[in-house]
């Protein structure tokens, strides 16, 4: 990284917490650790085109470049030294103990620094830098071209992620430069740290009007600490110029079109860039699909049924292992004691760990530990959970509680400020595109209107955040407005994007194709749950470019 605000804590621990952000809302991403680069790559530079979504109020990503109808840039034009940067590719190793950048090392990866405008209205103002990395196509007579990845979050890194995918492209991998990106203010990009006490927060309003005035009291201070630290940047932390940075990072790549893989977050981001820059795509898989409609700072609002569903499922499976985990020898003597455990620490809080890290966990903390472990049906997921549920357990009992390593990561990042720049960027990437609403009575109700048939999942899904004390956003929402032949790719049980958002994107695109999984509660299906037919079919529209004739159905 090359600027003075660089993150200081080590990699191990930005590896961590980048990992529990993605365990945290079901998301596929893991951390990206890489190094500054080194050397010089020469490319051909490409040619970008005008940004043709008309719903922003500011100057596009290509307003101000002169270009020509059919996309080619005049002379001389703003965004030039964007799009015809030399990238300098070398060394994904960031320093001795960083061994994810060394594993990347070994798989043949080389990483680099894209520098892109901070405020595509004034290209001519302060850049930051975008990481990206690149795990270059070893059959290059059969070169399809590259294909860029996004994990989601919003905040999720994908620097680190190439080898993972060329592993699940099969036999196609070899015919694509996989390309890996942390958003602008993400990971090993230009960071953004409001130096915040939590490093997450998504957090419940608990059981009563305190924990939701807890809640509101919260979600007050760290929308003025992100002003008070960041407010020339909170204006560009923004989806729209995450979609200018990828048509740059395209440009600067030597690429007429690029290829896209995103998960969760990443269909939304997907999307937008189809509207923004069409014609500039080829293969389009988005993974856990979020209907541009969906989106905004109340991104879980409508996922209670499906995340009731996933948790009870998760106590079946429970209680067939009473013997292993202790929590009850049917489905509902688990979820009895799930309640229990909630309402004791709604009295007060239980006491996890021991000297010298000790953790308070209360009402409004345990749906989201039960939130981050019921977006993946798999047994290993199951037995996570199922191990911290029995600590919590423990804990309620008032007995000694001593949280396994991943548990005491997890409780570390969503209790204190270890990882502030990870929550930070999450946060502001969500509230820059859709303005929240700002009275606190509102989500007050909702809560109270769902906490009858939702108890435990209605106060974390209707609950206020750090949005709606933000600025609003500078530019409108991204409209659908052009058809995009994407392949679409939902599981029905996902707890995370329902797939009604799914369904919703695919009425929306009419040249998409829809690839459902029945019967799985799981987000993020593609290269990541194992379904072989999932895989088999998204493999084949990235061989060929074609999508199927029909939607089609693959059972978990």
């Amino acid at each position: 990284m090359r600027y003075a605000e660089k993150i200081t804590h080590s990699p191990a621990a930005r590896a961590t917490a980048a990992a529990l952000l993605a365990l945290a809302l079901g998301l596929t991403a893991s951390p990206a650790l890489a190094a500054p680069p080194t050397g010089v790559a020469t490319k051909t530079p490409g040619t970008h085109p005008t940004a043709t979504d008309t719903t922003s109020t500011r100057p596009t990503a290509t307003d101000t470049t002169g270009t020509h109808p059919a996309g080619t840039q005049t002379a001389g034009g703003p965004l030039d030294r964007y799009y015809n940067q030399r990238l300098a590719w070398g060394s994904c190793r960031e320093s001795p103990d960083d061994t994810v950048g060394g594993d990347l090392d070994k798989a043949g990866v080389q990483c680099a620094d894209v520098t892109v405008p901070l405020d595509y209205a004034a290209p001519r103002g302060r850049t930051i830098t975008v990481a990206i990395s690149r795990l270059k196509a070893t059959d290059t007579r059969h070169r399809v071209g590259a294909i860029l990845l996004n994990n989601g979050g919003p905040g999720g890194t994908a620097l680190e992620s190439p080898p993972h995918i060329r592993e699940a492209m099969k036999e196609v991998g070899s015919r694509y430069d996989i390309i890996g990106f942390d958003p602008r203010f993400v990971g090993r990009s230009t960071p953004l740290d409001c130096g915040w006490p939590v490093s997450f927060t998504w957090f419940s309003a608990g059981a009563g009007q305190a924990g939701f005035d807890r809640q509101v009291a919260l979600s007050k201070g760290l929308a003025e600490k992100c002003r008070a630290t960041n407010a020339s940047v909170l204006p560009h932390v923004t989806t729209r110029n995450t979609a200018r940075d990828m048509d740059v990072i395209r440009g600067a790549l030597g690429e007429r079109k690029i290829s896209y893989l995103g998960y969760s977050y990443g269909t939304y981001l997907g999307t937008v860039y189809t509207q923004m820059f069409p014609g500039r795509y080829d293969r389009m898989v988005l993974d856990g699909a979020v209907a541009p409609g969906d989106y905004g700072p109340r991104l879980l609002k409508g996922t209670v049924g499906e995340n009731d569903r996933a948790l009870a499922a998760w106590a079946a499976w429970a209680a067939d292992r009473h013997a292993a985990y202790g929590l009850g020898r049917t489905r509902a003597a688990v979820l009895a004691t799930v309640d229990r455990v909630m309402a004791r620490a709604a009295r007060a809080p239980l006491t996890i760990g021991t000297v010298p890290e000790v953790f308070r966990v209360d009402d409004t903390h345990i749906p989201m530990f039960l939130f981050m472990g019921i977006a993946d049906d798999t047994d290993r997921s199951r037995a996570s959970l199922a191990e911290q549920v029995s600590v919590l357990a423990e804990a309620a009992k008032g007995r000694p509680a001593t949280p396994s390593p991943e548990f005491k990561e997890m409780l570390r990042f969503a209790l204190s400020g270890a990882d502030s720049p990870t929550g930070s960027a999450q946060m502001a990437i969500i509230c820059g595109d859709v303005p929240a609403q700002r009275d606190p009575e509102v989500y007050w109700r909702d809560i109270e209107r769902t906490r009858a048939a939702h108890p435990l999942f209605g106060p974390l899904t209707e609950n206020i955040g750090p949005c709606s004390f933000w600025n609003a956003p500078r530019e409108n929402p991204t409209r659908v407005r052009h058809d995009a032949p994407a392949l679409i790719v939902a599981a029905t049980g996902d707890p995370r994007t329902t797939y009604r958002s799914s369904v919703t994107l695919h009425g929306q695109l009419p040249s998409s194709r829809l690839l459902t999984l029945k019967g799985a509660n799981r987000h993020a299906v593609y290269g990541e749950y194992g379904n072989a037919c999932v895989d088999t079919k998204v493999n084949r529209y990235l061989a060929t470019g074609r999508l199927p004739s029909k939607d089609e159905v693959c059972a978990k």
